[in-house]
């Protein structure tokens, strides 16, 4: 498995500028390519800076030595790389599993190009096939939110957090529910607008026609998915 992510890490690498703004996602795979980016920066081979999209995010670019940047300095960003949960045969994504699915959607809508990079355990034909799929919500609706989830046939679990007692606080200091749909997701546009039309709800985990490409490292290679 580590090296499906080295060689989806390594393949999204040729396609980062030699300078210029980039913004960094979260995960594993992402942690992967951050280090092997740190050392291009290092070797005095690339002169970007990233836009961190969480917390994790920030300590590999200061783990590895990046420059940061942010979005006030630079609204526009030039690619962001970044992991994923599930991939469909649209690239359409799930992300969230981290918690940091609303800063990782504004980084991502704020660059010319997204790729993302998994291993294929991660693909799939349509979303919520092996994944539950995250919103975060502002902990004064919580009841509200779930009440009005379940109406919709869907069942949402707060999620809870490992190291201490009580749910998971993200890094805007909301909570994640976790949906269990009853099947596959047909139409995830329809569901991710009828999630965020719930008030209360900051965003979904639901990334729409937002992937320009997907760099799905293999045991001998890569395969890389266009639109």
């Amino acid at each position: 498995m580590s090296r499906m992510k080295l060689n989806a890490a390594k393949s999204a690498l040729k396609n980062i500028p030699k300078t210029g703004p980039i913004g960094l996602g979260s995960g594993s795979t992402v942690a992967i390519f951050a280090k092997e980016l740190g050392q291009l920066v290092s070797d005095g081979k690339n002169d970007i800076s990233v836009v961190p999209s969480s917390y994790q995010a920030y300590q590999l670019a200061i783990e590895h030595g990046i420059p940061l940047t942010n979005l006030d300095i630079n609204p526009e960003l030039i690619i962001t790389v970044d992991g994923a949960d599930e991939v469909d045969k649209n690239l359409n994504l799930t992300k969230g599993g981290g918690g940091a699915l609303f800063q990782e959607k504004v980084v991502a809508s704020a660059s010319k190009r997204l790729i993302i990079i998994v291993d294929e355990s991660k693909l799939v034909d349509k979303l919520a096939s092996r994944f539950l799929i995250p919103i975060e919500v502002f902990p004064f609706s919580l009841s509200v939110v779930q009440r009005k989830i379940r109406t919709m046939g869907i069942e949402p679990f707060v999620r809870q957090a490992e190291k201490k007692i009580g749910p998971v606080v993200t890094d805007n200091g909301n909570f994640i529910i976790d949906l269990k749909f009853s099947k596959p997701i047909d139409d995830p546009r329809k569901v991710a607008t009828d999630l965020k039309m719930i008030p209360g709800v900051v965003e979904t985990g639901l990334f729409i026609d937002m992937t320009d490409e997907v760099h799905v490292g293999l045991k001998d290679g890569v395969r890389v998915l266009k639109k």
